[in-house]
């Protein structure tokens, strides 16, 4: 059984979902239930699928999620480039979260890269 605790990606990930949670606390109220719901929801979804993967049996099963964890992660960069346009992330913030972004999708692809050989 594959433990997701062990896996780097899974740190990047997780620390993903932290960061969003952290920087969409300041958008509008209006945004509550739209680009605020779907990037909490595309940043948990990295790191569930991750998670969900490990507990598969087979290794196509745990490729499958991985390859839907990195749909969510390439989603996530979308809105995240969205909310800087929008003017909801800005300077430090906005910089720190596309650092975030990229480690983890970097490094996500980078495992599913590693792994194409199961």
């Amino acid at each position: 059984m594959r433990d997701h605790r062990k896996l780097e990606v899974f740190d990047f990930a997780d620390d993903l979902v932290i960061k969003v949670y952290q920087a969409t606390k300041s958008y509008p109220n209006e945004e509550l239930y739209g680009l605020v719901s779907q990037m909490r929801r595309s940043a948990v979804s990295v790191a569930t699928n991750i998670v969900e993967g490990c507990g598969r049996r087979t290794e196509n099963e745990f490729n499958r999620f991985l390859d839907i964890a990195f749909g969510s992660v390439r989603e996530l960069g979308y809105l995240i480039d969205l909310s800087a346009k929008l003017g909801y992330l800005r300077g430090e913030d906005a910089n720190q979260l596309g650092e975030i972004y990229k480690r983890c999708a970097g490094a996500l692809g980078a495992f599913i890269k590693t792994r194409e050989s199961y």
